[in-house]
């Protein structure tokens, strides 16, 4: 087996932008990634949602915002299919838009 320095010994001929460039690819590979829904999923979000806007349920919605899942609990205020968006009112009284496309998971909390 070949034992050498691997990208140490490359280093010394690339230039500082090169080397910068190649840590910040290294650091984006180790990001999670964001998993797609499947047909099932989108049903199951659907009828949640509609029984929740008509009872005034509060859900729990899991949603990706700059490379990290957030988690908002709040009460449906609006939903606007046109531009895709999700109005939540949460329980401390803020209101939170939530890109329809970027929903990883919902839950009924009660």
């Amino acid at each position: 087996m070949i034992r050498d320095r691997g990208r140490i010994k490359w280093t010394a001929m690339m230039l500082p932008e090169h080397v910068q460039q190649l840590r910040d690819w290294h650091e984006e590979e180790h990001l999670p990634q964001r998993r797609e829904p499947d047909e099932q999923h989108y049903e199951e979000w659907n009828r949640l949602m509609a029984k929740a806007a008509e009872e005034g349920s509060p859900l729990a919605v899991t949603f990706w915002k700059a490379g990290t899942s957030c988690t908002v609990e709040g009460v449906i205020a609006h939903i606007d299919s046109s531009s895709s968006l999700l109005r939540l009112s949460s329980v401390k009284g803020e209101s939170c838009l939530i890109p329809i496309g970027a929903i990883e998971h919902i839950s009924d909390i009660g």
